[in-house]
C-alpha cells in the first residue's frame, strides 16, 4: 500500500449529547437510537433564515426540508457506531454533502447536538459576515463541520470519487457517503462521476461508496420534467453503469430512511466493488402545505416578514406549541424589524436585470431572432421577462452550464442570435471552454452572467465570481461587457444583438459578448440623458474645476456607486475627481483616459471587485502604457484570497478595501506620505 501523508483532520468529533429537540428510530437489534427531529431541523431552518432576510439576503428552506429525514438518520446512524466502537465518526466515514442549498440544514442539525462549536445562537449568524457558517459549506470558513466544500451542483460529488480511491490505495477504507439533489446529477461533472466510480469500483480501486440522491422533481426555476427534461432514464441507468441501486419511495419517512441508510452502509463495507445509491423520492418543502405545493418546492425562504413566522413554524411542528426558544427568537426577530421599519431608508433603485429583459423583448419584436437557452437561473440574470414573452423561442437544458453554452454555438451555426445565462461564476468556470470552442467554430453568443463579485454576497465564496474578468477577457473573439445599471443595460444589449445580425447577414462572423451585472439594486441610470457606447468609456463626474489636487478614478460595473460616492467625500476635501465608468472591459477606451488623466495630473485609481490579478486594473493599466500614456496607478482589488457569506455586498466592500472610503484613503497617499488627512 502507497501510504498517504497523515493530515490532522480539523472536523469536530463525535457530539456529547443527545440532540435538543430529538425523535428516535428502532435499529436492528430493538435499541431506540436519538436523531435529531427533523421538523425540530425545519423549523430551526426557518428562523436562521428569516435572520438571514432580515439582513438583506436571500435563503433556502424547500432542499434542507426535503433532506431533514435523511441527514436526521444518516448521522444518528454514524454516531450511534462510532460511539460503540469507541471511536471518532471521521475515523470511520466521510460525509460530503453536494446538495449545496441544503447546508443551512446541517447547521440546524449539528447546532442541535451542540457539536462543532454550535449552539442556536450560532445560527442567528447565518450568511452574515460575522459567522463562519456561509450560504454553502465551505471549509475555509467552517473547517470544523465541512470536509469538502460544496456549492457548485455537482461539483463536490466527483471530489468524493478521490476520497474513496484515496480509502482503497491506502487500505484504510473509511465508508464514503455523499449526498446530491437531483438538480446537481444533472451536472456534467456529477454524470461523469456516475460513470466513474462504478468503474473503477470493478477493478477494486474505490472504498466503500454510498450515495444518496434526493429525488423531487425540482429545481429553482420549477419542476425538472417541465422545465427540461426528465431525469428518470438517467436514474433507471445507474443499474446499468454498475451501482447498486436501493429505491427508497419514502424519502421522508425517517424510520425507513434510518433502515435503509443502515442495510446500504452495511452492504457498501461488504462489497466495495459494487458502490451503493440509494434513490430516495423526496418533497421539497415539506413542512408546509404552501411550500410543498409550490413549483420550486419552496427554494427561497418564502417568507418576508417573522410576523409569519409563528404560524410557519407552528404547521411545521404539526400544531403543537413552540418550545420557548423558538417564542423568544421570533419575539427578537420581530423587534429587529420594528427597527428597520422605523430606521431604514427604501432603496428607489432597480435591478439592472431590468435592461437585460427590455432589451431583449424590444430586439425580438424588431424581428431579431433571439433565443434565449438558460439553465434554470432566469429569474436572476433577467431573462425571464423574455422567456414569458416568448415562450416558444425559450429553452432549459437543465442544470449543466457547459451544455447550455454549446448548445447556444449549435444555434448560433443555423443563424439564431442566442442568449445564455446563469451566475457569473458558473458561466466563467464551465463555460470557458465552449465559449472558446465557439468562437473557433465560428459560432458566437451572447452570455448574460449575473451575480459578480461580491454582489452574491449571502452564497459566499463558491458563488462569488472573483476572476471573471480574467477567465473570459483574453479568449479571441469575445467582447467583454461590465454593467452598471438597468438602462446601460438595455442599452448595450440591444446594440449587440442589432450588430450581431447586421454581422451576419453581411456574411461576417460576430464576436461573443458577455455581459456581465450584479445582484443588487442600482440606480436606472447615473446622468440622465447620456449615451451609450459599445467602445466608449463614460466620465460620470467631474469635480476637478478649481481644485490644485484630483484624481481619476476607474472602475466598472457594481462599483460605480461605490466611486461616485468617493468623489463627492473627496471634494468635501478639496480634492477634485473624475469617475470613468468602463463597460467595455477589455477594449480599453485610450483616448478618453489621456483626456482624463491630463486633468488629474496622471493619478489614476482603479477598482473592482475582482482579484487584482487578470483584473480590470491590469488590463486598462497595460493598454495605458502600451499607448505611451503617462499616469502613477494604485489599484483596489481583491488580494488572492476567497470571499466568504454577508448579508450585503457592502460588507465585504469594506472588508476588501475597495469601498468608496477606500478610494479616498487611497487617494491620500498621491498626496501625503502618511496617507492621511
Amino acid at each position: 500500500m502507497t501510504e498517504p501523508i497523515q493530515i490532522k483532520t480539523k472536523l469536530a468529533g463525535n457530539p456529547t449529547q443527545e440532540p435538543q429537540f430529538k425523535s428516535f428510530v428502532k435499529s436492528k437489534d430493538g435499541r431506540q437510537i436519538p436523531v435529531a427531529d427533523p421538523n425540530a431541523t425545519r423549523a430551526l431552518v426557518s428562523l436562521m433564515d428569516m435572520n438571514a432576510v432580515l439582513g438583506g439576503a436571500a435563503s433556502h428552506y424547500g432542499g434542507p426540508a426535503a433532506l431533514a429525514e435523511l441527514m436526521s438518520a444518516l448521522h444518528g446512524h454514524v454516531f450511534d457506531v462510532s460511539s460503540r466502537e469507541g471511536k471518532q465518526w471521521y475515523d470511520l466515514f466521510h460525509i460530503v454533502n453536494d446538495a449545496g442549498h441544503c447546508e443551512n440544514g446541517l447547521y440546524a442539525l449539528k447546532a442541535n447536538y451542540k457539536m462543532a462549536g454550535l449552539t442556536l445562537d450560532s445560527l442567528k449568524k447565518f450568511r452574515s459576515i460575522e459567522s463562519g457558517l456561509t450560504g454553502h459549506g465551505e471549509v475555509h470558513c467552517f473547517p470544523e463541520g465541512v470536509f469538502i466544500s460544496n456549492g457548485p451542483l455537482g461539483s463536490a460529488f466527483p471530489q468524493t470519487q478521490g476520497v474513496a480511491m484515496g480509502e482503497a490505495i491506502s487500505g484504510t477504507n473509511r465508508v464514503t457517503v455523499t449526498t446530491i439533489s437531483d438538480g446537481a446529477c444533472m451536472e456534467g461533472e456529477a454524470k461523469e462521476a456516475f460513470a466513474a466510480i462504478p468503474g473503477l469500483a470493478k477493478t477494486g480501486k474505490m472504498g466503500p461508496y454510498v450515495l444518496i440522491i434526493s429525488d423531487n422533481n425540482t429545481k429553482l426555476s420549477g419542476r425538472i420534467d417541465a422545465e427540461s427534461f426528465s431525469m428518470i432514464p438517467t436514474f433507471n441507468s445507474l443499474k446499468d453503469l454498475g451501482w447498486n441501486v436501493i429505491n427508497l419511495a419514502e424519502g421522508n419517512d425517517l424510520q425507513k430512511c434510518y433502515d435503509t441508510i443502515v442495510n446500504a452502509i452495511e452492504q457498501a463495507k461488504a462489497n466495495p466493488i459494487a458502490p451503493v445509491v440509494i434513490h430516495a423520492k423526496t418533497v421539497k418543502g415539506i413542512g408546509t402545505k404552501k411550500t410543498a405545493e409550490s413549483a420550486t418546492g419552496g427554494h427561497g425562504f418564502p417568507l418576508k416578514s417573522p410576523s409569519e413566522l409563528a404560524a410557519f413554524v407552528g404547521e411545521i411542528l404539526g400544531g403543537a406549541a413552540l418550545p420557548d426558544v423558538f417564542n423568544t427568537w421570533i419575539a427578537e426577530l420581530n423587534k429587529w424589524e420594528a427597527d428597520i421599519k422605523a430606521s431604514g431608508v427604501k432603496d428607489s433603485g432597480e435591478k439592472i436585470q431590468v435592461g437585460i429583459s427590455s432589451a431583449m423583448v424590444r430586439a425580438r419584436k424588431a424581428d431579431f431572432p433571439v433565443l434565449s437557452v438558460t439553465s434554470d437561473l432566469p429569474g436572476s440574470t433577467g431573462v425571464a421577462g423574455f422567456r414569458k414573452e416568448f415562450p416558444q423561442d425559450s429553452f432549459d437544458v437543465g442544470i449543466a452550464e457547459s451544455n447550455m453554452v454549446s448548445t447556444a454555438a449549435g444555434l448560433s451555426k443555423l443563424g439564431y442570435i442566442p442568449v445564455v445565462d446563469t451566475f457569473a461564476q458558473f458561466g466563467v468556470t464551465k463555460g470557458a471552454l465552449p465559449l472558446t470552442m465557439g468562437a473557433l467554430s465560428e459560432a458566437p453568443v451572447i452570455a448574460v452572467f449575473s451575480h459578480t463579485g461580491f454582489q452574491d454576497a449571502a452564497d459566499g465564496a463558491s458563488h462569488q465570481a472573483l476572476s471573471y474578468v480574467a477567465m473570459v477577457s483574453s479568449i479571441p473573439h469575445v467582447d467583454v461587457y461590465s454593467l452598471s445599471c438597468s438602462e446601460e443595460a438595455d442599452a448595450l444589449m440591444y446594440s449587440v444583438i442589432e450588430n450581431f445580425a447586421k454581422a451576419r447577414k453581411e456574411g461576417k462572423v460576430p464576436n461573443s459578448a458577455v455581459f456581465f451585472l450584479g445582484r443588487e439594486n442600482f440606480p436606472k441610470t447615473y446622468v440622465a440623458g447620456t449615451s451609450y457606447d459599445l467602445r466608449k468609456a463614460q466620465v460620470l463626474a467631474d469635480t476637478t474645476a478649481g481644485k490644485t489636487k484630483s484624481v481619476a478614478i476607474a472602475t466598472t460595473g457594481s462599483l460605480v456607486p461605490q466611486a461616485l460616492q468617493a468623489a463627492k467625500d473627496l471634494e468635501v476635501k478639496g480634492v477634485g475627481a473624475v469617475v470613468v465608468n468602463c463597460a467595455c472591459v477589455n477594449h480599453v477606451d485610450v483616448a478618453t483616459f489621456k483626456t482624463v488623466l491630463e486633468k488629474t495630473q496622471g493619478h489614476l485609481i482603479t477598482v473592482e471587485d475582482h482579484q487584482l490579478l487578470g483584473g480590470f486594473g491590469q488590463i486598462l493599466c497595460h493598454a495605458l502604457l502600451t499607448a505611451d500614456v503617462t499616469f502613477k496607478a494604485k489599484s483596489l482589488g481583491v488580494h488572492g484570497e476567497f470571499g466568504q457569506s454577508a448579508y450585503t455586498a457592502a460588507d465585504l466592500y469594506r472588508k476588501h478595501k475597495v469601498d468608496a472610503s477606500a478610494i479616498v484613503e487611497t487617494t491620500g497617499t498621491f498626496f501625503q506620505k502618511s496617507g492621511a488627512w
